[in-house]
């Protein structure tokens, strides 16, 4: 199914946002509780996934191996621009992606990419939804998994607010 312009630019729109905003909250579940925590994310729209440095003893690894669903929430509160997004995560073990990835907030946490307890936290949105400029936008956004396909996502639906 092809994704009509307003669909792609809302997922472009989406995408963007995630690059200039770059650190987000991480909401895992733990038990009955939900936590979020601060993270650096590595956007790669191309792969549609989100990339993140973590800890191998950190609890959020064992809160996504036991609950895979993961929302991220991004905020821009100077210029009123805001994402969430929802999808699956998994823990990886991949060193180049490691050092791929290895960047300067990494460097408060690890002094270099051969640490061994630092592995890639990867999550697949299957939606979004984003808030543009003063509250006046809210768009919604299915996201296929295109990483499983070899494809390009559908956005399926999609709805513009004017509040």
């Amino acid at each position: 199914m092809e994704m009509t312009m307003a669909e792609h630019n809302d997922a472009t729109r989406v995408w963007e946002l995630i690059d200039r905003i770059g650190f987000c909250m991480l909401t895992t579940r733990s038990g009955d509780d939900l936590r979020a925590r601060p993270m650096s994310a590595y956007s790669a729209q191309l792969e549609n996934a989100v990339y993140f440095l973590t800890d191998v003893a950190s609890h959020k690894d064992d809160e996504i191996a036991r609950w895979p669903n993961v929302c991220l929430a991004f905020a821009d509160t100077k210029g009123q621009k805001y994402v969430s997004l929802s999808g699956t995560a998994e823990v990886q073990n991949d060193r180049e992606k490691i050092r791929e990835l290895w960047a300067t907030p990494a460097k408060a946490w690890w002094d270099n990419p051969d640490d061994p307890s630092i592995r890639i936290l990867k999550m697949i949105p299957s939606s979004a939804e984003y808030w543009d400029s003063p509250g006046t936008i809210i768009s919604y956004i299915k996201m296929a998994a295109a990483a499983v396909s070899n494809s390009k996502p559908d956005m399926g639906d999609n709805a513009e607010v004017q509040l």
